[in-house]
């Protein structure tokens, strides 16, 4: 349920439709196709209850109408292949009751935006009156009065009672009692549906802008208030006024501002949506040939950390900078889009957990959605057209491009799989949190038929991307040994498995997989301030020759602050060429000055690639970090002229040419990618 700057240079215009908005005339240059959105499914998800009085609870017209509309959490399917809707933790039949409950705060509120953005783009009357009944009772679930007014209650039993301490316990406990991830969900859906609702029904609208209202005033006294606070994270400076310390539900908060700001919202909900852009933006780090490769961090309390789902604060910055006409928030989304994406489609796409070596490959539609909706809403502020097409990329995840090669998304039903481990394990359950987000990801397809087309090339063809070598891998000389934690986490962090503890003088030595171009090399190190250990890293060929990586300083990294952690798990660009030649066979790394701990090393092709197929048509991406541009072949399946468009670091196109034959040579600029169609 609870998932938990870099400054790039060049013009950045504030062109196109705002996220959840109709694509405008003339943008597709595919024809439709029959619509991906299928509601049928979450239909069966939609419930109505008549809950008991409870105090601090209420919604729209409660004594008028005093059934309110919710949402099962969980589908699972019987033998039969129908489904059976379910609750969270233990069922007591004795009492219908759940541990956690039947319906949740977080579910309800990313419906709604569903049923509204489906009603506003189709006109259906019918996603109108669910989105009515939705709202209703999320608003039911936020605390009206008292101390904790504004917040809301996160699970509710099958007869609308409130289960406000679930068992398995959720944090805050009580559920209301302070900012969550499920408040900045419900800001969220208060911005959409007041945006929605404000001319189809001036009373409802009204409503909902007072809820949203409460909703900011609970931010700002819990939240905000902490505005311009900075709090020390292993040595870096990170905001201290997100919700939950996380950019990815802030992003979430700043969605349904954003919405709300544009329609007419007050001061203090402008005030809200520009400080929480302003401590999204500062979580961007990184570059090309650095962790976390110009991503936007979703935590605050981790510089390792990255996760897919909730991943929308590129979507939230752009958004919020058309908005707010404030040019400065695009530039992190821009590195975020130009610059992390491609290096995550050629490294294995958006997985649940890169902590920082991939430790959760399973992938979920949460996760898809979050960087789809991000990658279209920044070409929609920047107008680089680019970014749909690596929105397309993502999105064929949902039509088998995944590591199960089935489609994880059925528009016969309107089911999404609950999810596709990295071993191609598929959860066939199709729950609330799953079903929404595939179906937030069809509304953007259906309105953008070119990225569709795109996304329906279903089948990987190949990805040349990131490895990881483990440390227990290497060869340990000289009181080198491998250790193996009692627990992986460690608080901000985790280790991939068991660690190398290199001693002053120790060796530690990997065999490399063949290669056929130079590989970036970077050392998963744990940094401790005061540590005096330095590594040096060396390649060696077959003839014996070593050649320089470079060096890295484990004492490099700042007091821990609020980390929850001592020290940084952290993939780090050794000092010197950072380079193994192609030709290398071991790496090489050698202690001195004391102890140093070596998790693993991720090996990065100075060009990586990913290429997926299927409708007649074969697409293929190409990223680079290399420090000059390169040209490489790339085999292309089928027949025809194949379309070369290369594009910088900004996401800016260069050039656009066309080549025949089964290989195409495709430049890729440094830090940029290239796009290679047939």
């Amino acid at each position: 349920m609870k998932r938990r700057s870099l400054l790039l240079g060049g013009s950045l215009a504030l062109a196109g439709p705002l996220l959840g908005q109709p694509a405008p005339a003339g943008a597709a240059t595919v024809p439709a196709a029959d619509p991906l959105t299928n509601l049928s499914h979450l239909d069966y998800l939609l419930d109505r209850v008549t809950p008991p009085a409870q105090a601090g609870h209420t919604t729209y017209r409660l004594a008028d109408t005093p059934t309110v509309g919710v949402l099962w959490t969980y589908a699972e399917p019987n033998p039969d292949g129908a489904f059976r809707r379910v609750g969270g933790g233990a069922y007591d039949p004795a009492t219908d009751t759940w541990g956690q409950g039947a319906y949740n705060a977080d579910d309800i509120a990313r419906a709604a935006v569903v049923y509204l953005r489906h009603w506003r783009s189709t006109g259906a009357t019918t996603s109108r009156d669910a989105s009515y009944a939705l709202l209703r009772g999320l608003t039911y679930l936020q605390t009206a009065t008292g101390p904790d007014a504004g917040n809301v209650v996160l699970w509710m039993q099958p007869d609308g009672t409130l289960n406000p301490s679930a068992e398995p316990v959720e944090l805050p406990d009580p559920s209301d009692s302070g900012p969550s991830y499920w408040l900045a969900r419900t800001v969220w859906a208060l911005g959409e549906g007041y945006a929605a609702w404000r001319t189809a029904d001036p009373g409802f609208a009204s409503f909902l802008r007072a809820r949203l209202d409460l909703a900011v005033g609970a931010l700002d006294r819990q939240v905000l208030v902490r505005y311009g606070t900075w709090q020390v994270v292993d040595g870096e400076r990170t905001p201290g006024w997100l919700i939950a310390d996380g950019a990815d539900a802030t992003a979430e908060a700043v969605l349904g501002l954003a919405a709300y700001v544009r329609a007419g919202g007050g001061a203090g909900a402008r005030r809200a949506l520009s400080r929480f852009a302003e401590g999204i933006a500062a979580l961007a780090d990184g570059d090309v040939r650095e962790w976390p490769f110009g991503a936007v961090r979703p935590w605050a309390l981790s510089r390792s950390v990255w996760h897919a789902w909730g991943s929308q604060m590129p979507a939230a910055l752009a958004v919020a900078a058309r908005v707010l006409g404030d040019r400065r928030l695009l530039p992190a989304a821009v590195a975020d889009a130009a610059v992390f994406t491609p290096w995550l489609l050629t490294s294995g796409g958006p997985d649940n957990g890169r902590q920082p070596t991939p430790t959760d490959r399973s992938q979920i539609a949460y996760g898809v959605d979050s960087r789809v909706q991000s990658l279209l809403a920044v070409a929609d502020a920047t107008g680089r057209h680019g970014f749909r097409q690596l929105a397309g990329l993502t999105a064929a995840w949902y039509f088998g491009a995944n590591a199960a090669g089935v489609p994880g998304y059925d528009p016969a039903t309107g089911r999404t799989v609950d999810g596709i481990a990295g071993d191609g394990t598929v959860n066939r359950n199709a729950g609330a949190e799953s079903t929404i987000h595939g179906l937030l990801s069809m509304l953007a397809l259906d309105a953008h038929p070119e990225v569709a087309a795109l996304a329906r090339q279903g089948r990987i063809v190949t990805r040349v991307g990131g490895t990881v070598v483990e440390a227990e891998q290497a060869t340990l000389t000289g009181g080198a040994e491998g250790v193996t934690p009692e627990s992986t986490w460690t608080g901000e962090s985790a280790f991939s498995g068991s660690y190398a503890l290199l001693p002053a003088g120790a060796t530690a030595r990997w065999r490399l997989p063949a290669a056929d171009q130079p590989r970036l090399v970077l050392p998963v190190v744990e940094l401790r301030p005061g540590s005096r250990a330095v590594t040096r890293w060396s390649a060696a060929s077959p003839d014996g020759r070593a050649r320089t990586v470079g060096t890295v300083r484990h004492g490099r990294v700042g007091a821990q602050g609020t980390s929850p952690a001592p020290g940084a798990l952290l993939p780090v660009t050794p000092s010197g060429p950072a380079e193994a030649p192609a030709d290398a066979v071991d790496l090489v790394a050698v202690s001195a000055g004391g102890d140093a701990v070596v998790d693993a090393v991720l090996l990065e092709p100075l060009v990586s690639r990913y290429v997926i197929a299927g409708t007649g048509s074969t697409t293929a991406l190409l990223r680079s970090a290399a420090r000059t541009p390169r040209t490489v072949p790339v085999t292309m399946p089928g027949a025809g002229t194949a379309c070369v468009e290369t594009y910088d670091a900004q996401g800016v196109r260069r050039s656009r040419t066309q080549a025949r034959g089964g290989t195409v040579p495709a430049e890729v600029l440094p830090g940029g990618f290239t796009l290679v169609r047939r």
